[in-house]
């Protein structure tokens, strides 16, 4: 009677616990309270009479009774062993249990299982199934009990489709770290599901910018070493221009949008998913020392979180002619005498801010100590320029060229190089020049307007021709052009630094207006400027090893001549609708930061080359005149 009892009493046991264990699996999916606290119980108590000790324990008993009841010395030696292997553990795991339970029904939070897992697309990916009348937003922040990696905090993306239900597709954030209340609480999941989070409950790592609000996507296929591709899950602060970041080689790695574009694709079976995908240029690295981006040699990680750099006003600097749109990240010159000596070059229709960005480029090489001489048809420089402009010091200079180029300006002369008042023109700018030029002048701007120096020249020898029976000798004289004094200046200006070879740079040759004073071949007025834009060419390419530079200033990129145009190393490229001309520009900045030249706003520029601290190209906002002015001029 007594071992029908006790066999009896240890197969109640395990029957109850299979029960709980029921109980817990039924209720699992219910949505009311009453079931969820149900659940909870039972799946507690399952856990804590199921132990593999608790089980054992109650064979142990039935064993010690059953078979063991009339030795004393085994039943002495089976309880001790009981007591150190069984007895201890029950004890401990009731505390356990009750405390459990009375956390998971006095507390105010649970979990609740939203959705589970469909399947995994690794890496970083994962596709949940929830119930139609289930709701989980696009930026919800989840918790996932994956069977293998324990919690994973991920990012709800957006609907891809529905099968037996809704299909939602996570990305796992990864260094996210889940607070100890929130691990306590997701014990109440089962494996592979999710549940809705706070993100109070989770520490988010420096490169989510603080906040879960920043990712705005994640990398999407075929994104390469300098070309970042990402799907778009929140659009919300996104245009051109803007700054994106994501991990790469585990340092945040910076691009800048360039376009978007929109994508479909199959989820499963025939469901389709429709998105937007952006495109990004790779920037760098933000190196706070040195506070410029440095270069980042590697792809970002597929399906990896992508987070948009969070607007900051931008605090103007020395060292800063722009800045990133929307940010504080500045954008600097690496160096100002290899800007000079390696040519330069400011594109852009009318009215967008060329001659602005010239002028405060002159002003930096003028407090680098660089002479700066201006061909500028404009005049604007030497308003623009006045605190740096000796005006009338420069009138002098200006009257005396002007009486030379009047001198002899109608004579003809047998040899043709004599011919005309160029020859006394050539003396006076050269005299003009080498005094200006001196290391002991301390001046450092000259400005000429090639359209109001006019002179003439011969361009034939002279020939004797009949006038009403009277023989007579003489020569045709042809007044000279802004390309051919523009050539001048530029040939005297090289003859003036040949005495010595340097790496920095010593003077700079500003061509405002370019299009007219270094015309390409189809565009010159007469055969003589063709001939006049060669020579100031050769001198251009001859001046870099004597410190000798120029800055080209143009609305027209395709009335240039490419042979200066092509020189120049460093660019900044601003808004144009000429396609000839962001045709040139794509070999320099690229497909995609050309054809975005037509839309960009006024005071914006793309700036690459060796006088940009970066080694992309990048699109800049441009200073303010009377900002740099302000921070520039600071003693």
């Amino acid at each position: 009677m007594i071992d029908r009892t006790i066999y009896v009493t240890a197969l109640s046991y395990c029957g109850l616990v299979a029960v709980i264990a029921a109980v817990a699996i039924i209720s699992l999916n219910g949505n009311q309270k009453a079931k969820s606290t149900a659940s909870l119980i039972s799946k507690l108590l399952a856990e804590v009479l199921g132990l593999p000790k608790a089980i054992f324990t109650v064979v142990l008993i039935y064993a010690l009774i059953v078979f063991h009841r009339n030795s004393a010395l085994e039943i002495g030696v089976i309880c001790a062993a009981w007591i150190f292997t069984g007895v201890m553990s029950p004890f401990e795991g009731l505390i356990v249990l009750f405390g459990k339970i009375k956390k998971g029904l006095y507390s105010d939070r649970q979990l609740t299982a939203l959705a589970t897992v469909a399947a995994y697309q690794t890496p970083g990916l994962v596709l949940v199934r929830v119930e139609d009348k289930s709701h989980l937003a696009p930026g919800s922040l989840v918790l996932l009990n994956d069977a293998r990696s324990n919690n994973i905090v991920c990012l709800a993306l957006s609907d891809v489709g529905r099968d037996e239900g809704l299909l939602i597709r996570l990305v796992e954030l990864p260094r996210a770290e889940c607070s100890e209340e929130l691990k306590d609480l997701s014990k109440s999941l089962r494996p592979n599901e999710i549940a809705q989070i706070d993100s109070a409950d989770v520490s988010m790592p420096a490169e989510y910018n603080g906040s879960i609000k920043a990712i705005i996507g994640i990398v999407a296929p075929e994104s390469s070493i300098e070309r970042l591709y990402f799907e778009v899950c929140n659009d919300d602060g996104l245009e051109e221009g803007k700054l994106v970041e994501t991990m790469v080689s585990g340092a945040p790695t910076t691009y800048q949008i360039v376009n978007g574009l929109t994508k479909e694709e199959i989820v499963q079976q025939k469901s389709t998913h429709g998105f937007s995908r952006g495109q990004a240029q790779k920037i760098g690295r933000w190196d706070p020392e040195s506070a410029k981006f440095v270069t980042s040699k590697w792809i970002p990680a597929p399906n990896a979180p992508v987070v948009l750099v969070q607007s900051a006003a931008h605090i103007p600097t020395k060292e800063a002619v722009g800045h990133f749109p929307g940010t504080s990240y500045p954008a600097t010159i690496k160096s100002i005498h290899e800007l000079v000596t390696h040519n330069t070059a400011i594109l852009g229709i009318l009215g967008v801010g060329k001659s602005m960005l010239a002028i405060e480029l002159v002003e930096r090489m003028i407090s680098s100590r660089i002479k700066v001489i201006c061909l500028d048809l404009t005049d604007q420089y030497a308003f623009e320029l006045k605190d740096f402009y000796d005006e009338a010091t420069e009138h002098v200079c200006i009257e005396k060229i002007e009486l030379a180029a009047g001198e002899d300006i109608d004579a003809w002369n047998e040899d043709p190089e004599q011919g005309g008042s160029l020859p006394n023109l050539r003396s006076a700018v050269a005299e003009d020049l080498k005094e200006f030029l001196n290391s002991e002048n301390k001046s450092m701007l000259k400005i000429y307007n090639p359209a109001k120096l006019v002179g003439s020249k011969q361009l034939t020898e002279a020939k004797s021709y009949n006038v009403g029976g009277a023989w007579k000798r003489g020569a045709v004289l042809w007044s000279m052009t802004p390309v051919e004094f523009t050539r001048l200046v530029t040939e005297e200006v090289l003859a003036c630094v040949q005495d010595k070879m340097s790496t920095e740079a010593r003077v700079c040759l500003v061509y405002e207006e370019a299009h007219s004073l270094v015309p390409e071949f189809s565009a010159v007025a007469s055969p003589g400027d063709r001939e006049a834009t060669n020579g100031t060419a050769r001198a251009i390419l001859q001046g870099r090893k004597f410190g000798m530079g120029c800055l080209l200033v143009t609305q027209r990129t395709a009335n240039v001549t490419k042979t200066i145009l092509n020189q120049c190393n460093t660019v900044f490229a601003m808004r144009t609708f000429d396609e000839t001309g962001k045709d040139f520009l794509a070999n320099y900045v690229g497909k995609e930061y050309a054809a975005s030249l037509s839309s960009i706003p006024e005071r914006h520029a793309v700036f690459f080359g060796k006088g940009s601290s970066c080694e992309n190209p990048i699109l800049i906002r441009l200073n303010d005149r009377e900002e740099f002015r302000a921070v520039f001029r600071q003693p």
